[in-house]
């Protein structure tokens, strides 16, 4: 799943991710954009995640950071994006790519 999604990174292709969404307590399928794989900045666990855009997402925050554990499937779209849909700031990440100013 990991190559996967990397490789969606870099061809800008949405992702349809189905995971054991904690705060649900279910399994959740979310169409994203893949934005980065490495240890999250945010929680206390530092463990490497899937890092997503959310497009699907009920909530102001559209970031998706799973677990390895969490992720069920990853299934790559023909679908591609833009990552100026929503990079507002200024990356700095850890799989690297091509993907002009956003890079």
């Amino acid at each position: 799943m990991k190559d996967e999604f990397i490789d969606a990174i870099h061809s800008k292709n949405k992702i349809r991710l189905t995971f054991h969404s904690k705060e649900d307590r279910q399994e959740l399928t979310r169409t994203c954009a893949p934005m980065d794989y490495g240890p999250s900045t945010r929680a206390n666990n530092k463990s490497d995640r899937f890092h997503s855009w959310d497009y699907d997402s009920d909530t102001a925050r559209h970031t998706l950071s799973l677990l390895p554990e969490q992720v069920i499937s990853i299934e790559v779209l023909i679908d591609t994006f833009e990552p100026a849909e929503f990079v507002t700031w200024q990356p700095n990440w850890i799989v690297q790519r091509d993907w002009g100013a956003y890079s």
